[in-house]
């Protein structure tokens, strides 16, 4: 056990237990001292990862009832969340796709339509791991892309001039692409990653505020496109390029790999029919509810929805052949469920204690001009991420920002929609995010080289959100 995480083990508790016993932390908030102190533990055993971050998810469910925050039924129902289920039913739909082999024709397909020259190529891999990243894990989309790259990339080791530095170049490209294309896919939708769903859920729950699937791609989905644009264009045209590099083989790799799948199976375009209805019903959900109004039609719904579908609707009624059984879902990612339980619970208690209201009036009889505060909290978000989990910090930094937001006297969206999305930013480190550790550890990516360009993009994105708060929020909200 590193010996980080066993100061983190013992540090979490024992701080814990000096705060609870402080004098009042917040004079007239009489719980304040009980959720701080609980904050406190969760961030200490997220950053040093003492346990499992799940398990640190918990402590909500114990330590509030206890203290007399709030009540256990009141916590648990934040484990209970409809933005879990939302999420829930997003993670069958991409088991099914995963299942079936589906993600991978369809990434197969689009490096195919893009074309064989190395720089199309680079282009084809990022354009396919990031449509993956909309749907399902950056994780898995990452797992997806990694081994076809590695079959291109094997080309080059192996010809005739050897791994010459436009390979090397053209390799650094692929990979980094890859891991940066799958950071940036998941900005797009409201499942594609799990931040924007704590976000979502923080929304709904404090503040009774809804942002629907259409909605949230409205915004997410063009920043997402253009950030894949200039991770593209600083790769290939600025830190890596490969200007002399010529090779048309990984046509056939491609095409080998397709192959390989075989013709399309009944079961991947019955997943597909669902997937695809599921999609179109998030997407025109307003105007189906607008038509039908006793539907009642929610994005949860429709997830789950889509979900029970998969489980229930018979392949072949004969032999009892589902798409999803339910021994499937051992490979969810249930431990992101109860992160997000967590998360709300814990914004639901610094609401609660009045812990919000305190940042808020701070902020507002702060001198502060918006702008430089909310630059600073896009800036604090973005480079924290590269050190610990970017959901368990949205759900303790989201909380405050919305105060934050209060107290400015600004809508809440228009910050806290540009701080969660700098969460998804993290280019940089290899133990940022599990893209960047997974393509660090196929042996073409040393460490300088992951930070150099991820330093850039880091920057631009910072730039990025805050043109987004100045210009695009007020436009959308």
């Amino acid at each position: 056990m590193a010996l980080s995480k066993k100061i983190g083990l013992f540090l979490g508790p024992l701080i814990f237990i000096i705060l609870i016993n402080l004098p009042d932390l917040l004079p007239g908030k009489v719980y304040a001292n009980a959720v701080i102190a609980t904050a406190s533990w969760m961030i200490i055993w997220w950053i040093t990862e003492a346990v499992s971050i799940s398990v640190t998810a918990l402590l909500p469910l114990v330590l509030f009832p206890s203290l007399n925050v709030m009540e256990i039924s009141e916590v648990g129902s934040n484990y209970g969340s409809p933005i879990i289920f939302l999420f829930f039913g997003g993670f069958v739909l991409a088991l099914a796709l995963e299942k079936v082999n589906l993600h991978k024709r369809i990434a197969l397909t689009i490096i195919r339509i893009t074309g064989t020259t190395p720089n199309k190529v680079v282009l084809g891999f990022m354009i396919a791991t990031a449509s993956l990243s909309m749907w399902i894990s950056n994780t898995a989309s990452t797992v997806v892309m990694l081994p076809i790259a590695m079959s291109v990339i094997g080309l080059l080791i192996n010809d005739a001039d050897g791994f010459t530095k436009d390979d090397k170049n053209f390799a650094l490209s692929v990979m980094l692409g890859i891991a940066f294309s799958a950071n940036a896919g998941g900005i797009a939708t409201v499942i594609g990653t799990p931040p924007n769903s704590v976000l979502i859920g923080l929304l709904e729950n404090q503040y009774q505020i809804e942002i629907s699937f259409l909605k949230w791609m409205t915004f997410g989905l063009p920043f997402s496109a253009l950030l894949l644009f200039i991770c593209y264009w600083v790769l290939v045209k600025w830190m890596f390029p490969n200007k002399q590099l010529q090779f048309s083989a990984s046509r056939k790799v491609i095409q080998d790999e397709l192959i390989k799948l075989g013709p399309t199976s009944g079961k991947e375009k019955m997943v597909l029919a669902i997937f695809g209805v599921t999609v179109f019903l998030w997407v025109f959900r307003t105007v189906i509810n607008g038509i039908f109004p006793s539907l009642g039609l929610s994005d949860t719904i429709i997830s789950m929805t889509g979900a029970i579908a998969l489980f229930s609707l018979p392949y072949n009624l004969r032999k009892g052949d589902f798409i999803i059984q339910w021994n499937d879902t051992s490979k969810l990612a249930w431990g992101i469920l109860i992160l997000f339980g967590g998360g709300l619970a814990l914004a639901n208690g610094m609401s609660s204690s009045g812990i919000v209201d305190v940042v808020s009036e701070a902020i507002a009889q702060s001198e502060l001009s918006i702008l430089f505060t909310v630059s600073l909290l896009i800036l604090l978000m973005l480079f924290m991420t590269e050190l610990m989990s970017n959901v368990a910090l949205v759900a303790v930094l989201a909380p405050v920002v919305a105060g934050i937001a209060i107290g400015l006297g600004i809508p809440m969206l228009h910050v806290l929609i540009p701080v969660t999305i700098a969460s998804s930013c993290a280019f940089m480190l290899p133990m940022a995010t599990p893209p960047n550790a997974i393509v660090f550890a196929s042996g073409f990516i040393e460490v300088h080289q992951m930070a150099r360009a991820g330093i850039i993009l880091n920057l631009i994105s910072v730039v990025l959100l805050i043109i987004m708060f100045q210009i695009i929020m007020p436009l959308i909200f």
